[in-house]
């Protein structure tokens, strides 16, 4: 398994021909930390190693700042804080903690799409 980082991250060094010991030499971390961070065994990567991974790969601001984007979506280990909200949404955030491994990816898809469209932190819920 990956994150949305590792997979980025992946695509890019190979559509332009970079072996991860290349890319880890350059950006001053070891391959094994490289190979960490694209299979998801490692967390989001810091904004230093994200800007020297943008300046190594030459990538222009909107690719990224799409790059930074999915690092900060690709913690994979993830704390839901519910405190100070009701039963329900702690009991829900447990459920999903246990059970989303099982889930198919078409049902990960539908509450995606849910979330998407669900008012953003701030703004007043219907």
């Amino acid at each position: 398994m990956t994150t949305p980082f590792g997979e980025a991250i992946r695509k890019i060094r190979r559509e332009r021909g970079i072996s991860q010991k290349d890319m880890a030499k350059a950006l001053n971390v070891s391959a094994a930390y490289l190979s960490a961070l694209e299979n998801g065994k490692r967390g989001q990567p810091g904004f230093d190693f994200l800007q020297r991974v943008a300046g190594y790969l030459n990538i222009i601001w909107d690719e990224a700042d799409d790059l930074f984007r999915v690092a900060a979506i690709s913690h994979p280990r993830v704390v839901v804080d519910t405190a100070g909200m009701p039963a329900s949404y702690t009991a829900f955030a447990n459920a999903l903690a246990r059970q989303i491994h099982a889930l198919r990816p078409e049902t990960i898809r539908q509450l995606a799409e849910l979330l998407d469209s669900a008012p953003k932190t701030g703004e007043k819920r219907p």
